[in-house]
Formats: C-alpha cells, sequence, structure tokens
C-alpha cells in the first residue's frame, strides 16, 4: 500500500499540535472535509486512555486519514492509517504486524535516507528550514545538499521543519514528495484558514505543472 496519495500532486500533510487544543477534533474535521489525506496524531504526553479518548472524539469516517505517533496498540481498535515510529523505535518495524498498515518514521540524516528502508512507505526529513514551533530548531541541511541527496533516496520523503505556503515551491524543486506542516496551520489563530492557503499554494503549483494545450 503506498503511504503517500499523490492525488493532487505534492503531499500535504498536517501534524497535530502536542499540547492539546481547543475544539481540536472540529478542526480536523474541516481540515479533512477541505481533502486533508493524512494526520499524524501525535500526542507525546497523553496516555493511553486520554489518546484513545481524542479518537473518539473524531467521526469515525476519519479514523483511516489517521498516523499514530504513540500508543500503536490503538490501531487494533480503530481503523487507522497507519504507525509512525520515531528514530530510536525504528527497529520495531520489523516485528510490529503491517497488515494494511502504512508504516512511516523520522530521519534527521541524509544518508540515512538513503540506506534500504523495506518496512516503511515513507519517510519525515527535517528540519529542512528553520523550524516555526521550536525556535531553536535551525535547518539542517543546505539546497544544494539536498538536491543532491533526494534523488538517491530509497522511499519518499516528506519536508518537515518550518514550512510555510511560501515555501512549498522551493520543497517541490528540491524533489520531495510531500510536506508536513505543524506550526503553520496550529500557530496560527485560524488554522482552516491557514491551511487553505496551504492548500492554494499547493494547487497553484500543480497548475502550473501540467502540461499546456497547444
Amino acid at each position: 500500500m503506498d503511504g503517500l496519495s499523490g492525488e493532487c500532486g505534492m503531499e500535504l500533510i498536517v501534524i497535530t499540535s502536542p499540547e492539546r487544543v481547543g475544539q481540536e477534533q472540529q478542526v480536523c474535521c474541516q481540515l479533512f472535509a477541505l481533502g486533508l489525506q493524512t494526520l499524524h496524531v501525535r500526542k507525546p504526553g497523553a496516555t493511553l486512555p486520554e489518546l484513545r479518548n481524542w479518537l473518539q472524539l473524531l467521526p469515525e469516517r476519519y479514523h483511516r486519514h489517521i498516523m499514530l505517533h504513540t500508543h500503536h496498540a490503538l490501531a487494533q481498535e480503530f481503523a487507522v492509517k497507519g504507525l509512525h515510529f520515531r528514530e530510536t523505535e525504528r527497529a520495531a518495524t520489523a516485528t510490529t504486524e503491517k497488515g494494511r498498515l502504512i508504516f512511516s518514521s523520522s530521519f534527521h540524516t541524509l544518508g540515512a535516507v538513503q540506506q534500504p528502508q523495506p518496512y516503511l512507505d515513507y519517510a519525515f526529513l527535517s528540519p529542512v528550514f528553520q523550524s516555526i514551533s521550536k525556535k531553536d530548531y535551525p535547518a539542517a541541511f543546505t539546497s544544494d545538499d539536498l538536491k543532491a541527496a533526494l534523488p538517491k533516496a530509497t522511499l519518499p520523503l516528506v519536508a518537515l521543519g518550518g514550512i510555510t505556503a511560501e515555501k512549498l515551491p522551493l520543497v517541490q524543486n528540491l524533489g520531495f514528495a510531500g510536506a508536513a506542516v505543524l506550526g503553520a496551520v496550529w500557530g496560527n489563530p485560524e488554522p482552516v484558514q491557514a491551511y487553505r492557503r496551504l492548500l492554494q499554494f499547493r494547487e497553484d503549483l500543480t497548475a502550473s505543472a501540467r502540461p499546456v494545450s497547444v
């Protein structure tokens, strides 16, 4: 199963805020209604019962878009899209029953993404730009390094870190299969409008890439 849809050009993934957000599930429903295909639920401080409750508050029809970062056992209770493995947990992909699930992980070096990753469907590479949500988290790569390394990657890569609407053209030109956003959405007082703006930039990129009929 392919982890990235690619239905509208470059994949645009949203990661939840690690903190509690008021009416978060309602906001997520609006994002899904706008076409969001993949939502990474990252709540590092949530207990298993708390994360179960979070999922129960989200309409069941949207569970198929959810990637769980923690409490992977909940995939046995909810029909989620897949599981995300932190760098320190990546070895568990070899022993975790995959079935229909999508597996993703996070990488922070260019060398690692050029090594075989037989159990992963896609991965985040970060930080590509200065982080929005983590002010002391600068970009780790130069554009030249990324352009040289990405064609050698063994799996689809999603840019993470400092992604804004204005940076989407560069993300695409660098060769990423997608972009993941956190601060650009949840750091905005109007997260749905922020996501709409990201979508518009992506749609403009897709339109400009279409061949022109003569």
